[in-house]
């Protein structure tokens, strides 16, 4: 018999190769048919929001259609959070739910269709006839729009007999946007125009940047036109030239990189929307800095963009590359004048804080000597996100997430693991946690041990505080008793998950992950880093927040 559930299946296996989730009995019968009759993969969590966190983590690692499963009802409410991180991060992702009877909803069920709303995701319901055309209508829609999409199964409906599969039609998709028009035209040779007489040219660019291919484009208008290049957390590692580039911008940026950014004349931006995080809460660019924003939004982002161009960032960034071929540009000399290496350095700290622990400065930067090259860094959510990205460099933007900053979480940590551990089989997942948030995603520090063993490394920021409430409030005279947590052994409670725990209290404790790293993967343990930092070491970015809220 062919299922309602099956032919959803056959129909998803088409266009997604891994699939995330917790089973129940609203997703049963799709995980049989999954399991049976597709040759699609399946890792199970051990939290209904860490299979959406987990399919997060899979898109930004691997750039596949993201796909998790949950029952319904609480199974459901579960994966709100995630499912909110994933809309606000613009993840292309499936989430197929069980869903109430059609012959209505029972005492403990809830309106899936409206919570999905509310956090901004559309729900498509499959039927006894339609359900492998809804399956592909709602792959467009999570493709189009960027946006997880809900597929839901109503419990009746499961186990219908739908007769033999169909053959689903391909989803169509819209081409990438090109600039078209005298306007756009005319917009981009203002914007090479510009770059070209620029004597301080500056290219800032972003995560959209990077998903429209737009690295080899922007290394030529740097290279044509002398400029220095910069780019946002999550576009990290895209412009092909790192000796001239000046690291990450806004509040996780070193300060005298910072400093040369607000010397340029011409910024052109390219795929960054340009938040208050990227900008400095406007203070990145000075007030003479002509800013250009390429980006796909109808309009420019940020009060500061001068001109804006709607475009595809690489199919506008080659227009721009051409136009500055056709008029002859010569680079400005700027970057060739600046130790881009040298401003991008960030304080080294001391090894240990006045209050006699660890200074997370120090130890960040010394995980970052000994961490393996072809490491792939997820992150939580919390205080101690500037470290990571201050200081543990990454070849590429699909090699830093951050899951959880753009809904502002927490506790989303240890289930990007498996994730970014099924997209990239053969690299190093380092995960870098807080307390607080590692203490809310534990169950699922068992689904990262499992997946990534060897090739997974934990460090825990741990300074017994909801940091960021603790510099946010605690300095502001509010009771600190509720930002407060005891001090947590996660060392401990990591080998009772089969990992190895190391608690760092001194530099010298981290010579273990030397040790570790000089191991092949498949010779060594998970390892999790308990570091005992202390919480009055403020991140800069954390003081940017402070200031600017003071």
């Amino acid at each position: 018999m062919s299922t309602v559930s099956a032919h959803v299946a056959a129909a998803l296996s088409g266009h997604i190769d891994h699939v995330f989730g917790v089973m129940g009995n609203g997703n049963a019968y799709f995980l049989d048919a999954l399991e049976r009759s597709t040759r699609v993969g399946f890792t199970a969590v051990r939290h209904e929001a860490g299979g959406v966190v987990a399919a997060d983590a899979y898109h930004r690692a691997g750039g596949s259609l993201a796909a998790a499963t949950a029952t319904y009802g609480a199974g459901f409410t579960n994966t709100l959070t995630a499912l909110a991180e994933a809309v606000q991060a613009h993840v292309p992702l499936i989430l197929v739910v069980g869903d109430e009877p059609t012959s209505g909803r029972r005492p403990w069920g809830v309106d899936q269709i409206a919570l999905a709303s509310a956090v901004g995701a559309r729900t498509y319901t499959v039927g006894r006839t339609d359900a492998a055309a809804t399956t592909i209508i709602a792959i467009e829609h999570a493709l189009t729009y960027r946006v997880p999409t809900v597929l839901a199964i109503p419990y009746d409906v499961a186990a219908l007999d739908a007769g033999p599969a169909p053959e689903p039609p391909a989803p169509r998709l819209p081409a990438p946007v090109a600039p078209a028009g005298p306007f756009a035209a005319q917009a981009i040779r203002d914007a090479a125009a510009a770059l070209a007489a620029a004597k301080r040219p500056l290219l800032l660019a972003g995560r959209g940047a990077w998903l429209a291919g737009a690295g080899a484009a922007l290394g030529a208008i740097a290279d044509a036109t002398g400029a220095l290049t910069a780019s946002t957390a999550l576009g990290r590692g895209i412009f092909p030239r790192a000796e001239f580039d000046l690291g990450v911008t806004g509040g996780f940026g070193a300060e005298t990189a910072m400093q040369l950014i607000a010397e340029a004349d011409v910024a052109v931006v390219f795929g960054a929307s340009l938040n208050q995080f990227t900008m400095r809460f406007g203070a990145l660019f000075a007030p003479g800095t002509r800013v250009i924003q390429v980006d796909l939004a109808p309009a420019a982002t940020h009060p500061h963009v001068g001109a804006y161009i709607r475009g595809d960032a690489g199919l506008v960034a080659a227009a721009i590359a051409d136009e500055l071929d056709t008029i002859d540009a010569a680079p400005s000399g700027w970057r060739e004048s600046v130790d881009a290496a040298s401003a991008r350095t960030y304080d080294a700290g001391d090894e240990l804080a006045p209050d006699g622990r660890l200074d997370p400065r120090s130890a960040a930067r010394r995980i970052g000597e000994l961490l393996p090259e072809d490491r792939v860094v997820v992150s939580d959510g919390g205080h101690f996100i500037g470290w990571a990205n201050m200081y543990w460099p990454v070849a590429s933007p699909d090699r830093m997430m951050m899951i959880g900053t753009a809904f502002q979480s927490i506790g989303l940590g240890f289930a990007s693991v498996p994730g970014a551990a099924r997209a990239r089989p053969d690299a190093t997942i380092v995960l870098t946690t807080g307390d607080g948030g590692g203490l809310m995603a534990l169950a699922d520090l068992e689904s990262a041990v499992r997946t990534a063993a060897g090739r997974g490394l934990a460090v825990v920021w741990n300074d017994a505080a909801y940091g960021a409430e603790v510099n946010l409030y605690g300095l502001k005279g509010l009771a600190e008793g509720p930002m407060l947590i005891p001090q947590v052994d996660f060392a401990e409670v990591a080998r009772g998950f089969g990992a190895e725990g190391v608690v760092v209290r001194t530099l010298a404790d981290l010579d273990r992950l030397a040790e570790w790293a000089r191991v092949p993967a498949s010779e060594r343990p998970f390892l999790l880093l308990d570091l005992r930092i202390s919480g009055r070491v403020i991140a800069p970015y954390q003081e940017e927040i402070i200031r600017v809220n003071s």
